[in-house]
C-alpha cells in the first residue's frame, strides 16, 4: 500500500478480544481541529466494544462498536478497499447479504473477513451508487471516496436506524446520534430553531429533516447526500427508493393464495433477521404483530427468550396476552412491572436519549424491557411496523369513516379554524376537521394553550404550515385506509416509533431487528388493493386471517391496545409535550413562552 494510503489511527481500543460493530456509532468530520474523540465517546452506549478513528486526506472517520456477528478483528471499521481509496463506516445489519456475497466473489472480489459491511463496500466497487439497489436491512453508512474526493451518506428505507449530518459554510460532519456532531463540533455555535420547537408541540418529535438546532439535520429515509470534499458543499440530497402504492380498493386476489404467500416472506425474514452470533430474543408485548415474530421465532429456535413490560394499571397491561402464548408454545418469558416510580426516576433521562424535545413517553418502558433483555441477550426482534404495513391504527377507520359519509374537508377545515381562534380543540371536535387534522389530533393530546397564541409566543409566521410535515406525503388519490397507512409509513413511523426503539434499545447497547420491515413485505402490503389488505374494512385482516390459528382468536382480533404508559405518571395537567418541554427542555424553552 503506498505510504500516503496508510491509516492514521487518531484514536484506538478494543482489540481482538472485541467484535465486529454492526450496531455501532458512526462519525465523521472534515475539520482537522474537531475532537473527533470526544464525538464518538458520547455515542459509545451504541457501540461499547471498542473505539476507531482513522484520519485520511480531506476527512476523519470514526467508529464505535457492538459485537454481533463475525467476532474477529477483520470486520472492525472504518474499513478501506485494498488500494486504500474508498472507505465505509456502517450502522445497521444487511439481511440476506452471503448471497450477494457468493456473487462478488464470482466477481472475483476478495475477502478477510465474514461481515456485511465488506460486502457493502465491495458492492459499492462493484456497482457503484447503483449498489443501493442490491442490499436490503437496516442501515446508516457513509462512504469516503477519494477517486471522486465525495463523502456519502445513505439511510435505509423505512428509517429505522438514523443519520444526522451539520453543514455550515465549508464544515460536515455526520454521526448516528446528534450529541456526537454537538461534542465533536467543538467550535459550533447552537441556534435554536423555533419552528422545531412548534412541529415537536404538534407532532410530539421534531419531523425530518429538522433538528432543534439550525444547521444539524436529519437525513431522511430512504434518501442519499453526497458531500464534495473538493468544492466543499453539498452536492446531491435526494431518494434513492419510491414506494410503489396500490391505489386500488376492490378484491384482486384470492385470500388463501396471499395468505401463503405472506406467510412465506414473514418467515424468510425472521429467520434472516435471527442471523446472529450472539443470543437473539424477542419483545412480546402481547399484541398482534410481536406475537406473530415471537412464534415465528420460535420455530427457529424453540428455546427463544422473550421480553415483556406489564403495568400496574391494568387498562394498559397486556401480560395475560402474553402468557398465553408462552404457555400454547412453552417459551421462556421475563417480564417485568412498569410503576409510576420507575417514570419518575427516567423522565430525566428522555434527553439523554433523545438529545431534542421527543414526546412519545413509552420510551419509558421501553428502556427497562430493554434493560430487562440485555440482561440475557444482545439482540431482539420487534413487532414495529405492522400497524403501518398492514392497516393497525383506528385513525384509518377514521378516514374511511369520513370518505364514506362524504364529508366536504374545505368546509369542515373551515369551522374548525373558527373554532381553533375561540378555543384549544376538544375530542368531539374531531369530527369537524379536515382529514390531516384528524390524523395530527390522534397521535396524542391537543394543545392546551391554543395554536394561535403559541405562534405569536415563538414568533411563528402566519403563513406558516403546521402541516408541512404530512402534506408532503398525503395522497389524496389513495383509498382511506391505505392513504393513512402511507402516510404514517413516511412520517410518524421513522419520526416517532423507530426514533422511540432506536434510542431507548441503544441506550443499553441492545440491537432492536424488526422483521415486518424487510423490503420485501412492506412492497407486498404496499402492492395490494386495500380490500386484499383489509377485507371489509377489518384493520390488518390479511395479517390477522395468516396467523390467527397459531395465535388464537383472542390475540389475533382483540382490540388494539397499544403500548403506552398510564397518562397521569407525569403528574396532571398540560400535555404530555408541554411537561418534558418545561422540565427536561427548560434551557431550550423560556418558561414566560408557555
Amino acid at each position: 500500500m503506498p505510504k500516503k494510503w496508510q491509516d492514521k489511527f487518531l484514536y484506538s481500543c478494543g482489540g481482538d478480544d472485541g467484535g465486529n460493530g454492526f450496531m455501532c456509532g458512526i462519525l465523521g468530520g472534515n475539520n482537522t481541529g474537531w475532537d473527533y474523540g470526544a464525538g464518538i465517546a458520547h455515542m459509545q452506549h451504541r457501540g461499547p466494544d471498542g473505539i476507531r478513528i482513522v484520519e485520511r486526506p480531506g476527512f476523519t472517520l470514526a467508529f464505535a462498536r457492538l459485537a454481533i456477528m463475525d467476532l474477529s478483528e477483520n470486520g472492525m471499521q472504518p474499513m478501506f478497499s485494498e488500494d486504500g481509496r474508498v472507505g465505509i463506516v456502517y450502522n445497521g445489519e444487511i439481511y440476506g447479504y452471503q448471497g450477494l456475497k457468493a456473487e462478488l466473489e464470482k466477481m472475483r472480489f476478495r475477502f478477510r473477513s465474514e461481515s456485511d459491511t465488506e460486502v457493502i463496500l465491495n458492492a459499492y466497487l462493484a456497482w457503484g451508487d447503483r449498489f443501493i439497489d442490491r442490499i436490503d436491512g437496516m442501515f446508516a453508512l457513509a462512504i469516503y471516496d477519494f477517486r471522486d474526493e465525495t463523502i456519502k451518506l445513505y439511510r435505509d428505507r423505512a428509517g429505522i436506524k438514523p443519520l444526522y449530518y451539520y453543514c455550515l459554510e465549508s464544515d460536515f460532519a455526520f454521526a448516528s446520534e446528534m450529541k456526537g456532531i454537538i461534542h465533536l463540533c467543538t467550535d459550533m455555535k447552537l441556534q435554536k430553531d423555533d419552528t422545531a420547537i412548534y412541529d415537536y408541540l404538534n407532532y410530539s418529535y421534531i419531523p425530518e429533516p429538522k433538528t432543534v438546532y439550525k444547521n444539524i439535520f436529519k437525513l431522511e429515509p430512504a434518501h442519499r447526500l453526497v458531500y464534495s470534499l473538493r468544492k466543499k458543499k453539498i452536492s446531491v440530497r435526494e431518494a434513492y427508493w419510491k414506494l410503489r402504492v396500490s391505489g386500488a380498493e376492490g378484491k384482486r386476489k384470492k385470500a388463501d393464495e396471499l395468505v401463503e404467500e405472506l406467510r412465506n416472506l414473514i418467515r424468510m425474514s425472521v429467520r434472516r433477521h435471527m442471523t446472529a452470533d450472539v443470543p437473539v430474543g424477542t419483545f412480546l408485548s402481547g399484541g398482534i404483530d410481536s406475537s406473530i415474530v415471537t412464534y415465528e421465532s420460535s420455530l427457529q429456535n424453540p428455546k427463544i427468550e422473550t421480553f415483556s413490560m406489564g403495568f400496574a394499571d391494568r387498562r394498559y397491561d397486556e401480560l395475560r396476552y402474553a402468557q398465553s402464548l408462552v404457555d400454547k408454545y412453552g417459551l421462556t418469558m421475563n417480564q417485568r412491572v412498569f410503576q409510576r416510580k420507575d417514570c419518575t426516576m427516567l423522565v430525566g433521562k428522555i434527553r439523554e436519549w433523545y438529545d431534542e424535545p421527543f414526546a412519545d413517553v413509552s420510551a419509558f418502558p421501553t428502556y427497562l424491557v430493554s434493560s430487562l433483555a440485555k440482561e440475557k441477550v444482545d439482540v431482539v426482534l420487534t413487532g414495529d411496523g405492522g400497524d403501518e404495513v398492514f392497516g393497525g391504527y383506528p385513525r384509518y377507520t377514521m378516514l374511511q369513516e369520513r370518505e364514506k359519509n362524504g364529508i366536504d374537508n374545505l368546509l369542515v377545515s373551515g369551522i374548525f379554524q373558527h373554532l381553533n381562534r375561540r378555543r384549544a380543540f376538544t375530542g368531539w371536535e374531531t369530527v369537524f376537521m379536515d382529514d390531516l387534522s384528524c390524523l395530527l389530533s390522534s397521535y396524542g393530546e391537543p394543545l392546551s394553550s391554543g395554536d394561535r397564541a403559541l405562534r405569536k409566543k415563538l414568533g411563528i409566521p402566519k403563513d406558516y404550515d403546521r402541516f408541512w410535515h404530512m402534506r408532503k406525503y398525503y395522497v389524496k388519490d389513495l383509498p382511506a385506509i391505505t392513504r393513512g397507512q402511507y402516510l404514517d409509513f413516511k412520517t410518524y413511523l421513522p419520526g416517532s416509533v423507530l426514533t422511540k426503539v432506536d434510542r431507548a434499545s441503544m441506550a443499553v447497547s441492545l440491537e432492536t431487528r424488526v422483521p415486518l420491515l424487510d423490503r420485501e413485505i412492506i412492497e407486498f402490503a404496499f402492492g395490494l388493493s386495500q380490500e386484499d389488505r383489509c377485507p371489509c374494512g377489518l384493520l390488518k385482516g390479511l395479517l390477522k386471517k395468516a396467523y390467527q390459528e397459531e395465535l388464537g382468536r383472542g390475540i389475533a382480533y382483540r382490540k388494539k391496545q397499544g403500548f403506552n404508559m398510564p397518562t397521569d405518571y407525569l403528574g396532571a395537567g398540560d400535555t404530555a409535550r408541554e411537561k418534558l418541554l418545561r422540565t427536561v427542555w427548560r434551557d431550550i424553552w423560556r418558561e414566560e413562552d408557555m
